[in-house]
């Protein structure tokens, strides 16, 4: 399982992907806003998106849990 976080502190703009979407290397999980800039949280780590543990609207910190991909 690859876990991705968050790598600054920023509002969750826009939830890209769902649970149980199959993703590749290089997509966007989601688009984090801070200073009215939007920056795209992408995966690594291509396979099953498992588990997300973000709400658009919600407030993240640098080393939150985003989502969880299953690389299997």
């Amino acid at each position: 399982m690859a876990e991705i976080r968050a790598e600054i502190t920023a509002n969750v703009w826009k939830i890209v992907v769902d649970e149980g979407q199959a993703v590749a290397e290089g997509d966007e999980i989601a688009i984090l806003e801070s200073m009215k800039m939007e920056i795209p949280v992408v995966t690594e780590t291509p396979g099953i998106v498992r588990a997300l543990h973000v709400a658009e609207g919600q407030t993240v910190r640098e080393g939150d849990l985003i989502a969880v991909i299953d690389e299997s």
